[in-house]
């Protein structure tokens, strides 16, 4: 029955895109596309109209851009929104922008009609809207995360006496700026995050977030020098692995094959970090689907007695990779995304 089926509304200003995107998602018994629209003023009369589930929604059009509809389209209603966006800096920007704002996920705009009706691209979408949907029910409309000020950063540099490693995929963007923004300045950690993301993005995310963080955020780059204070993103399609000299702990990227089909891999920098000459090290699992960072985390547990954080299930867009962790009985503490800082830092107070 067509009541039952996942409503999706096709929001993109190519007619040509429009009508592939429309086609791959039918070729789906569980999806049906009620409607499409060319431009940000169309979709939110669309949106309204039509009721639908989820949305995907272009980022760049005429009229209305992807980022103002979306801000309305989250007063107007609930729904599952997944960014179609280009992999320009213009267009990575963007995306990273309407994930803080509440977007689901994104998909990079493929090249060709050909990229697109591929079997991973279309396998993507597909399970990226059933997701979507599935989140939309789950959760209902989460809270907008508040901005605050941010404190002057330190000149004097702080002892490095942790190294804090966080493995994330779907919902992470959003999840992070909440999160960061509330450690200080003068962390005596190092915060290393594994974001699953294609090349490009993870540059954005790290500059958004350095805007927002009393912490210096940046993408990782080959023989950075891990420091307190300072976080680091591993950037899309390299692994983020670790050598050490003497004290210091130096970042090494790796372009070796995908691990579980993703590159960077959470796993690979656990796994890494526990065979580092790092001391202190407290890992921590957010959102995200399947289980990347579960075995990691687990090398982390028997060779540096890690204390492991695990993000619960009533906060997570998709609880796939905390769910892997804990049933592997190696998280310490399970907790909602607003308290994850306040953890992590009273652990340091803890063994320091």
């Amino acid at each position: 029955m067509r009541e039952n089926k996942i409503k999706v509304l096709v929001v993109d200003d190519s007619a040509l895109m429009r009508r592939l995107i429309q086609d791959l998602l039918e070729q789906d018994t569980e999806i049906d596309v009620i409607g499409v629209a060319r431009d940000g003023a169309e979709a939110l009369k669309k949106a309204h109209e039509l009721q639908p589930d989820v949305i995907t929604l272009d980022i760049e059009m005429p009229v209305m851009d992807g980022i103002t509809c979306l801000e309305n389209l989250q007063k107007q209603g609930s729904y599952g929104i997944i960014v179609v966006s280009g992999s320009t800096q213009t267009g990575a920007n963007a995306t990273i922008r309407a994930l803080e704002l509440g977007a689901f996920d994104f998909i990079s705009k493929p090249q060709s009609s050909a990229e697109l009706v591929s079997d991973s691209k279309r396998t993507e979408i597909i399970g990226k809207v059933k997701l979507a949907y599935q989140a939309l029910k789950k959760a209902g409309k989460r809270n907008q995360q508040q901005s605050k000020s941010l404190v002057k950063r330190p000149e004097k540099t702080t002892q490095l006496k942790y190294v804090v490693v966080i493995g994330i995929s779907t919902g992470g963007p959003r999840a992070l700026s909440a999160i960061l923004p509330e450690f200080p300045a003068d962390l005596p950690a190092a915060v290393v995050i594994v974001q699953h993301m294609p090349p490009g993005f993870t540059k954005s995310l790290a500059e958004r977030l350095d805007e927002r963080c009393s912490l210096a955020v940046k993408e990782a780059e080959n023989n950075d020098s891990l420091q307190a204070g300072h976080a680091y993103i591993a950037p899309g399609d390299y692994h983020l692995t670790f050598e050490g000299e003497d004290r210091d702990i130096l970042i090494k990227l790796q372009k070796t094959p995908p691990v579980g089909s993703f590159r960077p891999s959470v796993d690979v920098t656990m796994k890494s970090l526990a065979e580092s000459n790092a001391d202190s090290v407290i890992g921590v699992i957010m959102t995200g689907m399947g289980s990347d960072g579960s075995r990691g985390l687990l090398e982390l547990k028997n060779r540096k007695n890690a204390y492991i954080i695990a993000q619960d299930e009533s906060t997570s867009i998709v609880f796939g990779m905390p769910r892997s962790a804990i049933e592997l009985d190696i998280v310490d503490e399970i907790v909602p995304l607003q308290k994850i800082p306040s953890c992590i830092m009273n652990q340091m107070e803890v063994r320091h």
